[in-house]
């Protein structure tokens, strides 16, 4: 299993005003250090944010380029991914694939798609139904 997730950030403060309360809702706990914030659920991979060290590369961070794509989290049903669907809407962070929603990836898969500061692609799905 993963242990954890690491992933470095243009501007640490802003990346944990959009991480805390996405990873709150999904049940994650905050845990500040010296050096950047973790989000810990009550098992499993744990996600930590740090301050990156080239925060105004040129690059910058693009899911299609080699790398990571994105990262997909376990809603605990279709009604919570609703619910942080409307978090993300009505805090003014980017949906993807919104005209599609929740529907997306296909027929049954029922999931929200977004980006959060640096535009990292995040996914949310809910179970599959009985």
């Amino acid at each position: 299993m993963i242990h954890h997730i690491e992933i470095y950030v243009g501007d640490l403060e802003r990346s944990i005003s959009f991480w805390t309360p996405f990873c709150g809702m999904l049940g994650y706990e905050p845990q500040r250090w010296s050096g950047g914030m973790n989000y810990v659920p009550a098992s499993g991979a744990y996600v930590c944010l740090l301050q990156s060290p080239q925060p105004h590369s040129r690059a910058g961070y693009h899911r299609k380029r080699i790398g990571l794509n994105h990262l997909a989290f376990r809603a605990e049903s279709r009604q919570h991914v609703d619910e942080i669907r409307a978090w993300l809407k009505g805090a003014g962070h980017a949906l993807l694939y919104d005209d599609e929603y929740p529907f997306a990836s296909g027929p049954g898969y029922y999931a929200l798609y977004c980006e959060d500061p640096d535009r990292i692609k995040l996914e949310v799905v809910a179970p599959d139904e009985a």
